[in-house]
């Protein structure tokens, strides 16, 4: 475990020794914390071995953003309006 420092601009280092330099990473905002989870450069490649599936690329691509666009519909409705 390493203990960062949030600058004023929002940005924070990751230390070395974890590794994650010139890469990408997914933020989740879970409340006053957040959770981290880095996309390896090949993902589909990474999840051969722990998501089989028959479905071609662009179809899980399709289904995805279908499923991001029904969340984010439903996330909507569930605001207050101002």
């Amino acid at each position: 475990m390493s203990i960062v420092e949030i600058d004023e601009r929002g940005r924070m280092t990751i230390p070395k020794k974890i590794g994650l330099k010139k890469s990408r990473a997914i933020v989740i905002s879970a409340g006053s914390f957040f959770i981290t989870i880095p996309i390896p450069k090949t993902p589909q490649k990474e999840a051969e071995n722990w998501l089989p599936t028959n479905k071609a690329h662009q179809e899980l691509k399709v289904e995805a953003e279908k499923l991001a666009r029904e969340d984010a519909v439903n996330r909507a409705k569930r605001r207050p309006l101002i």
